[in-house]
This record gives structure tokens, C-alpha cells and sequence, in this order.
């Protein structure tokens, strides 16, 4: 077949993680395809698109912690942004005629987007679009009706997709561990080892820092939104840490609020050893020059972490009942690969603590499967092919076959 078009559904909400997931996958994609990848929140400045990758950027929204829809675009409402952003998707279907329609997570999560993505699915389950749903590692699995939820996505996969691919290493996460619906999933499942974060073209571009002279604390939150706690703890570890001759540089993250950047600038103003930053081009970069790493533990954090080997303590966010870190972090735990500190035990005392003990701590080698994003782009190729394929005559006899 001719080389195909993907139209790939990504809908980042509470922080990045999701949008540079779907960055790393286009990416391979737009190896072998044409990929339109419609981004459905905010665009932090700074963050390497993947070449040959057309960006299409949707009135943005996101989510609270506790659920509720937010537009990020002062001109609109929520509703309102729904509204064109649906008749933009549909536009596209109608325009493109995609052989593939990639949705990220729906529907084992972004529920809140159903009036947007059903259509797009409707639309493209009528024109013959193949339709693939990609996953993470692990899911959600603690809101307060989740057997219902899981039984509603198990409903709408089995009606609106072809193929759910898992972005894991079925030895660390599977699916059915995570989701429970009562009817049974019988769309395929396909795992495809995990997606490393990151545009290669880009990290290859990134000088590597200079060691510092004394040991060096990365402390990063992903995109932010949720790091203020981690970063103002971090300042007082900072001070408390005084006598054991360790640096800190906090990485804030794009989407940490502007009065937050700005206090943590106040605080650490004056702090010989303690230093903050937005943001930097390359967190695997940062992690490799560091002596020890303090993070949340998002899926793509986690891969660097284990990709760099860098003695880690990772914080679970798990506030509105997100539970996804926290068993991951559990699972590496348990792997002897990072240490955790639990979100309600965080504060200086606690982390300077954690600090002095990750120091001398040395993570157990953990081998997984790391080539997702290829084996992605490989899975994508061959079903689409497939799709695309005549069906055979039933009329003419099969070579070989006695009649």
C-alpha cells in the first residue's frame, strides 16, 4: 500500500506526560506514515515537536485534580471549546480520510471527551478507518465507580476500535491488571515495550553538562503543574542539607503557576548550591551528570530514570485519588531500582532525610523492553497493510488445495 495517513488523538491534561509519550510515537510513525497529530492542550514552549510530524493544535483544555474541564483559552468556555473542537476533528476525518486513527487512553480514561472522540470514531469506523487505542503502562484504578467505568470502556472498545496497543513490557505492567470490567475485552491487545520519551534528533543536539564539583540533586516535577510541594520541599532539604556538601537544582516544570516560579525564584535567591530553572532541553541529559535524582514517578520520568541509572527517590503524585505512580513506583521498588517517599510524608525534614540515604544508595539493574516507539510504528505498519488488503475471492480455489 501507498504510505498512509494517521490522524493521532492526544489530550494532555494535568501535566505532560501524555504529550510527550505521543511526541516520542508520532515520531517513529512519521517514519513510515503521514502522521496529523491533533493536540488537544496546552503547547509549552521549548518542547521539540518530532519532525515531519503536522501539528494541528485544538482549543485547548485540561482538567483539575478533582475532574472538571478547564479552558486553557480565555476567549472560550468549555463548552464552546468542545463544540469547535469537535466539528474540527470531524473536519479533518472528512478531509484526510486517515487509514489509521490513533486515540490516546479513550476510552480507559479522558471519559470528559467522549462527546468529542465518539463521533470522530463513528465517522471513522464508517469509512473504513482502521482504529487503534494506545495505552500506557498502567492505569487508574481507584475512582469511586470503577467497576462501572471499566465496564462502559470494555463496552466502547469492543464497538469502536480494532487493536489496543499497551506501551509496556508485559513482564513489569498488564493490562488486566489494572481493568476489570465484567464484559470481556475482545478487541486484540498488543504490547509493545515501553516509549522512551524524547526527540532523538534533538537530544543529539544537547551538550552534555559539565560535572559539578560537588554531588548534584536533580529535583523535577515533569510539567509542573502539580510540583509546587515537591519544589518548596526541596528548598528547605536544601538548607537542611547545609553540611553535606550536595548542590540542588530544581527543574520547576512549564506549567508550574506563575506565582509559584516566582516564590521559588525568591527562595532560592541568595542560596549558594541551589539553583532553579524552568525547564531544560533533555531531563535524561540532566540525569545523567547528577550523583541523585528527586521526581514525581510519571511514566516517561520513570524511563529516564531507569534509562540513565541514577540513584532515584521518586514522590507518587496521588492527589484525586490518582493512584497510577504510586503502584508503579511500588513495583520499581520492589525491583530495588529507585526508593520512595509517600506525597503525605513529604516536607524538608523528611526529604533531606531521604536525600542523605539516596546518596549512597545504588539501584539493581532492571532489564525491560524499551523499544516501543519502533515495534509501535512496525504494529501500525502491518495492521494497516492488513486492512488495507483485498479479501480473497471465495470463488476462485486456493493454489495447493484439493477441490
Amino acid at each position: 500500500m501507498s504510505r498512509p495517513t494517521v490522524l493521532f488523538y492526544c489530550q494532555h491534561s494535568l501535566g505532560l506526560g501524555h504529550l510527550v509519550r505521543s511526541f516520542a510515537l508520532a515520531g517513529a510513525l512519521a517514519d513510515r506514515c503521514r502522521v496529523v497529530l491533533l493536540n488537544g492542550g496546552r503547547l509549552p514552549r521549548g518542547l521539540p515537536t518530532p519532525p515531519g510530524v503536522e501539528i494541528v493544535s485544538l482549543p485547548p483544555l485540561g482538567m483539575t485534580v478533582d475532574g472538571a474541564l478547564v479552558s486553557h483559552d480565555r476567549r472560550r468556555s468549555t463548552d464552546r471549546a468542545l463544540r469547535l473542537r469537535r466539528l474540527r476533528m470531524l473536519e479533518l476525518q472528512a478531509e484526510l480520510r486517515p487509514d489509521v486513527l490513533f486515540i490516546e487512553l479513550f476510552p480507559f480514561g479522558r471519559k470528559k471527551f467522549a462527546s468529542e472522540l465518539v463521533p470522530l470514531l463513528e465517522a471513522a469506523r464508517e469509512a473504513g478507518t482502521l482504529t487503534i487505542c494506545s495505552l500506557r503502562d498502567i492505569l487508574v484504578a481507584s475512582r469511586h465507580d470503577q467497576q462501572k467505568f471499566d465496564e462502559r470502556a470494555s463496552v466502547t472498545a469492543n464497538a469502536l476500535f480494532d487493536a489496543i496497543l499497551v506501551h509496556a513490557d508485559p513482564r513489569f505492567a498488564r493490562l488486566e491488571e489494572s481493568f476489570h470490567p465484567v464484559t470481556p475485552l475482545r478487541v486484540p491487545v498488543h504490547y509493545t515495550g515501553f516509549v522512551l520519551p524524547g526527540v532523538d534528533q534533538a537530544r543529539a543536539l544537547v551538550p552534555t553538562p559539565a560535572p559539578s564539583r560537588r554531588p548534584r540533586v536533580v529535583v523535577s516535577a515533569g510539567g509542573g503543574a502539580y510540583g509546587a510541594a515537591l519544589m518548596a520541599a526541596a528548598v528547605e532539604a536544601h538548607r537542611l542539607l547545609a553540611d553535606a556538601g550536595v548542590d540542588i537544582r530544581l527543574i520547576a516544570g512549564p506549567f508550574l503557576p506563575e506565582s509559584e516560579w516566582q516564590l521559588l525564584r525568591a527562595a532560592a535567591q541568595g542560596r549558594p548550591g541551589l539553583e532553579v530553572r524552568r525547564s531544560v532541553p533533555d531531563l535524561t541529559t540532566e540525569l545523567g551528570a547528577a550523583a541523585a535524582s528527586v521526581s514525581q514517578c510519571g511514566y516517561n520520568t520513570t524511563l529516564d530514570l531507569l534509562r540513565t541509572g541514577v540513584p532515584a527517590l521518586v514522590v507518587p503524585f496521588a492527589e484525586g485519588g490518582e493512584d497510577e505512580q504510586t503502584r508503579r513506583a511500588e513495583r520499581l521498588a520492589r525491583l530495588g531500582a529507585v526508593r520512595v517517599l509517600e506525597a503525605d510524608r513529604l516536607d524538608g525534614r523528611s526529604l533531606a532525610a531521604a536525600v542523605r540515604e539516596l546518596l549512597a544508595f545504588r539501584p539493581e539493574p532492571v532489564a525491560l523492553d524499551l523499544d516501543g516507539a519502533r515495534t509501535t510504528a512496525l504494529l501500525v505498519g502491518n495492521l494497516a497493510a492488513r486492512a488495507a488488503a483485498p479479501a480473497p475471492d471465495p470463488s476462485r480455489p486456493l493454489v495447493g488445495v484439493d477441490p
